[in-house]
């Protein structure tokens, strides 16, 4: 009778194994390819035959993949050292290098889409072609990036600290991706930050799970029936998810109790005051705009400054948010959109109705540019009929 393959199991080994190959001395990039190998070879057997060892098994097979590929480059001499060091059938040794993997797939060198890709294929175990599905890519095009990834941290060794803020921005940029294909790239970036945040003790770590709990318990009231999306206020609340939103909670409040405010933590904060409103007229949005003077303090960007400007609308009327979108670049992504949205509660339909098509132009997702030009045409068609609703 033939057994379940047990994929969670393969997926949270493949950073260990991984390690373990890097720790004895081989090459990063070798060291992949050869665990890879080895899970294909573990797809293939394991239904029929499940090894006692998984763990070990894995380090087993592919080390000696690892030793095929090397024999076929390597001096003699340099292939009998790694020989008396091949390691026996049966358990491994029981080190966990997943934190020192997240270090080195999220290396400065490394361009974002390079550095998730590398994480999503070395820490959470997805297959190339996963991945390439997931990004809606060519699978040959994820290959050839994944291979230039796996070159470029090739000579970079464990021994070296990691930037907490550069892994956890790769976390994030996984985590923004959402989910297409055979992979939900938001449910995978919240399992390799639990995987994190167990692994290391840091607030920031903490706040951006926190964060993505919080998001994502809104998952299911963001699109209409027909794909179309659905605004924040215009939300079904009772489809929001109650667990992931108290887990998120207490998750935040824990790490806002150790006073190292970060920014994750403070994007966590404002998340939650909308999470915590029973309706959209009842968002404290007087404690969002306290929140988003926060994390001006930590993140001056042009982004937190838009998002401000929609809670200053919310909270003190629509000039008041008008002004503060004054100052920023017209261009900025969503610019339009923000200054199209105060412009009709301040009631200039003509203006907003303009800039809302405008948005639609700009926009690079197909369910937010069939909103926003939703929006355009209903103005439109108020502006045509003024006794109307």
């Amino acid at each position: 009778m033939t057994r379940h393959l047990d994929e969670a199991l393969l997926r949270g080994l493949t950073p260990n194994v991984l390690g373990i190959l890097v720790r004895r001395g081989a090459d990063f990039a070798a060291a992949e390819d050869a665990v890879q190998d080895a899970l294909v070879e573990a797809v293939r057997s394991w239904p029929a035959d499940p090894p006692r060892e998984p763990k070990g098994w894995l380090v087993a097979v592919a080390w000696r993949r690892f030793l095929d590929a090397t024999r076929a480059e390597d001096s003699r001499r340099r292939r009998e050292d790694l020989v008396d060091e091949e390691p026996a059938p049966g358990p491994a040794p029981a080190v966990d290098d997943t934190l020192q993997l997240y270090f080195l797939c999220a290396h400065p060198s490394l361009t974002p889409s390079s550095a998730v890709a590398l994480t999503l294929r070395a820490v959470g175990g997805l297959t190339t072609r996963q991945i390439a599905r997931a990004y809606l890519v060519p699978e040959a095009t994820m290959a050839q990036r994944i291979s230039r990834a796996k070159r470029t941290v090739a000579g970079v060794r464990f021994d070296r600290p990691g930037d907490v803020a550069t892994v956890l921005r790769v976390l994030y940029l996984v985590f923004n991706e959402g989910y297409s294909g055979d992979v939900d790239l938001a449910v995978e970036a919240i399992r390799l930050t639990r995987q994190l945040a167990a692994a290391i003790d840091h607030p920031e770590v903490a706040g951006l799970l926190a964060l993505m709990l919080l998001h994502h318990a809104r998952r299911a009231a963001r699109t209409s029936p027909d794909g179309g999306l659905v605004p924040l206020a215009e939300q079904d609340r009772g489809l929001w998810d109650t667990r992931l939103i108290a887990e998120g909670v207490g998750i935040l409040q824990a790490a806002l109790a150790r006073d190292r405010l970060g920014e994750f933590q403070a994007q966590a904060a404002i998340a939650a005051l909308h999470a915590d409103a029973r309706t959209a007229a009842e968002t404290d949005w007087v404690q969002v705009v306290e929140w988003y003077d926060e994390l001006l303090l930590l993140v001056d960007s042009p982004v937190v400054r838009l998002n401000r400007a929609v809670a200053v609308g919310e909270a003190d009327g629509p000039r008041a948010g008008l002004a503060a979108l004054a100052g920023l670049d017209a261009s900025l992504p969503r610019h339009a959109a923000v200054s199209a949205y105060l412009r009709e509660r301040d009631g200039d339909l003509a203006g907003a109705a303009r800039l809302y098509a405008e948005a639609a132009r700009k926009a690079t997702n197909l369910a937010e540019r069939d909103h926003l030009t939703r929006q355009a045409a209903r103005l439109n068609a108020r502006r045509r009929t003024p006794d109307g609703p």
